[in-house]
Order: C-alpha cells, then structure tokens, then sequence
C-alpha cells in the first residue's frame, strides 16, 4: 500500500514543481529530480511519515521495477532514431563520434586521474582511477532524451545526438569490461581474459539478437490486430517483456552470459520500426502511455542521490577532478570527431555540451566496481554518486541550451507567449461564462 502511495506522491511532488520551474524555464527532468531529493529522506523523509516521501532508501529502492520499465521504454524510443533512411544519412558519423568521444571521456579521466594517484597515493589507488575513466564513457540517455521531447527539439545535431547516446551502452560496456579486469588484475596479479573480452562481446551480441527476435514477433503479432488502442498495448507488452528477459543470466562452462536492457530494448525499437508500416503512430502512442512512468523515474532518481557525499571534502576534490576531465574529454572528443566528418558547425560546437548528463548505467557499473574492495569500491561508489549528483542537476540545462543555441528548438514568439498568459488568465471567466449558458440552453429546452 504504501509503495502506491509512494509513487501517487512522487508523482504529485514532481509535477507540482514543474510549475514553479516552468516560471524560470528550466527542463522538466531538473524539477522532477529536485522533487526527488525533496522528498528523498534527507529532507521529507526523514519526517518518517508512510506515504508521504521516502524516509530510507530501501524505500526507494522497492521502486526500482519501475525505474528499470522506464529505461526500457526510453531505450526503446530512442530505437525509433536507427531507421535506415536515417542511418543512410548520419550513420557513419554517429559511429565515428560516439567512439571517440566517448574513449575520449575514458583516456582523459584515465590521465588526470592516474597523475593525482602519483601524488597522493594514500587517496586514490590505481585501479580505481582506472575503473573511474571506464565509467566516464557512459551518458545517460534518459535525461537526454526527455529534454528533446519537452522542447520537441528537430535538427541535425538531435538526430546526431540520440543515436550516439545510445551507442555509448555498447562503448562503455567494453571499455569497463577492459578496464575493469585490468583493475582487478593489478590487484590480483592475473589476467582474466574470459571476463575482459570475452563476456562483454557475448552481452553486446546476446542483447542484439534478443532484441531483434522481440522486434520481429511484435511486428507480426501487430498485423492480427486492427485496433489501434489493442496494437499499443501489445507494443507496450514487449517492453515490459524484454525488460524482463534481459535481467536473466546464464552461465556455460564458466562465461557468464548476460543481456543489456537499453541494448535489449533499443534494438527491438529498432527492428521494429523498420519492419512494421504502422511504427510512427504506435511508437508516438507508447511515448505518450510512458510519460508519467518517465516521470515518476526521475523523481525517483533524485531520491536516490545520496547529499552526505558533499561532507568529505577529499572524495569532493576527486569528484571535481572527474568531473572536469570528463567534461573535456566528452566536449573536445565530440568536437574534433565531429569536425573530421564534416558536420556542421552548429553540431560541431554544441555537441559535446548534450552528452554531459551521467546517471543510470554508470551506477549500474559501480555495482561490480565493489569487488575493487572494501576501501576501493566504495570510493568509486561515492566519487560516481558525486559527479551523478551534480551532472543530473546541470546536465538538462546545459543540453537545452545547447539545442537552443543550435536551433534545434524553436524559441515561442513572443505574441505568442502573451496570447497564451492571456487565455490561462482567463480562463476561470470563460469557464463560468460556459457554465451559465450551458443551464441557459438547458432550461430553455425545458
């Protein structure tokens, strides 16, 4: 009962400070996340009241079903960018920039961080800056891609930009496979081939072909159907299904073989809007059925960020450095890639301001970061948990203006604007003035 009335008020909280962000025309997804943290338990919750905030965050982790349907749902839409008359035109550059912007991201943070452990050793080991640039290559795909949804945001560097936020799975999974087992090697002494290279090409290749054999029979299961409202829900039914099946885990003959559900669910989307005729309206319809589950993620997303980071000021100078090095190595990777395949200029100075946002799939991989150790995995933890924290809040930002000043929003007029404050102004007087001459015609008939 009480998770229900947890997700009504996150819900609630989340929406309501959309329209005290909405005066000062910041995104959606930065007022969602501050509703998390607000309600999260270092302020709300720890009022310790059932229903109204989280007070621990076990009570927000018993939410996270949701959070994972949502990151399907997004994975999912962003799928709908790798139609191949798409790809004919900005394939080759999607490819080329995702890559290097995102090793970029890795071999910066690799550097800066490795120089900092020559000079204090006794704060940072090895193998933790190591695993530390491994997770900078990922980019949180969902901030990004409510950002251009909000704005409707159309141009050349959005249909850039979301294909390469979704390459950035694939990158990132390899780089921290390689990475990673370099770290552990360093700590024990052996290289674990099998676990470097190995396991996560069977995760990339697995999840492809998962998502491609869900993308098939949903396009031939839509073709019985001739309502659109039972077609969406049978859409909405394979994402809640690839969801699921990408949690299994398999092992044979010691390699693990395991799924991705952003690459699981990207590729049904994929699939399926190039195979089934009817894509366009029932992917618009799905996005529009997932809009409060997007929100409600979020909102969750902010309870999750832990503010007690901030009280070590040693983890904070290490979080600052990541995430400086991070920064660079995402903007000038983005920027000299993007210029050596001939994009525009707008792409080629503000592309690399939209792959900033950090979230989902980095604390994902701090999850395994914790066989580091007892002082190297929880190091990591909180350095990510830091460059999160600060990433989710400026992040959006950044990206809106980024595609602002690129053009790809379009700025309101301001006749238009006015027009608008005119009608909500009045509005309550319209409405009575409907009201009355509704009981006029109807006692008028009588």
């Amino acid at each position: 009962m009480y998770a229900l009335l947890n997700v009504a008020f996150a819900l609630f909280a989340g929406l309501m400070m959309t329209r005290i962000f909405g005066k000062w025309r910041l995104p959606d997804v930065t007022a969602f996340l501050v509703a998390g943290v607000l309600i999260g338990p270092f302020v709300l919750g720890r009022l310790g009241v059932p229903g109204l905030g989280f007070a621990t965050y076990d009570d927000v982790a018993t939410l996270n079903v949701l959070s994972k349907v949502a990151m399907g749902f997004i994975a999912f839409s962003i799928g709908d960018e790798f139609r191949l008359e798409q790809l004919r035109k900005t394939g080759r550059q999607a490819l080329i920039i995702g890559v290097i912007q995102a090793l970029a991201a890795c071999l910066l943070v690799d550097c800066t961080l490795l120089a900092f452990h020559t000079a204090r050793p006794d704060l940072l080991s090895a193998p933790a800056a190591i695993t530390l640039g491994a997770i900078a290559t990922a980019t949180a795909p969902a901030a990004t891609l409510m950002v251009v949804r909000q704005y409707k945001a159309k141009g050349e560097l959005t249909s850039l930009l979301l294909p390469i936020v979704a390459l950035d799975d694939a990158v990132g999974l390899i780089a921290f496979a390689v990475s990673f087992g370099m770290a552990k090697a360093m700590l024990s002494g052996t290289v674990n081939v099998v676990s470097i290279i190995v396991e996560p090409l069977l995760e990339i290749i697995c999840s492809l072909l998962l998502g491609a054999v869900a993308g098939l029979i949903l396009t031939e299961l839509e073709r019985m159907f001739h309502s659109n409202s039972n077609r969406t829900s049978m859409t909405i039914a394979f994402v809640f299904m690839t969801v699921g099946l990408s949690s299994l885990e398999f092992h044979i003959g010691g390699v693990r073989i395991g799924f991705s559900s952003l690459l699981v669910c990207m590729m049904l989307g994929t699939v399926f809007c190039n195979l089934s005729p009817l894509s366009d309206d029932l992917m618009g319809r799905a996005d529009r059925w997932s809009q409060p589950l997007l929100a409600v993620f979020f909102v969750i997303s902010g309870a999750e960020l832990q503010l007690e980071v901030f009280s070590q000021p040693l983890l904070v100078l290490i979080g600052v450095i990541y995430i400086l090095s991070r920064s660079l190595g995402k903007y000038f990777g983005a920027y000299f890639s993007a210029k050596a395949v001939k994009c525009s200029p707008n792409v080629v100075k503000h592309l690399g301001i939209t792959l900033l946002p950090q979230a989902g799939v980095a604390l994902g991989m701090c999850v395994s970061a914790q066989q580091l150790g007892s002082v190297d995995g929880p190091l990591v933890r909180n350095i990510v948990l830091f460059a999160v924290l600060i990433y989710e809040l400026i992040g959006p930002l950044m990206t809106k203006e980024a595609l602002l000043a690129s053009g790809d929003i379009q700025a309101k007029p301001q006749e238009v604007v006015e027009r608008r404050e005119r009608a909500l102004a009045a509005a309550p007087t319209k409405e009575l003035a409907m009201r009355h001459e509704a009981k006029r015609r109807k006692y008028k008939k009588q």
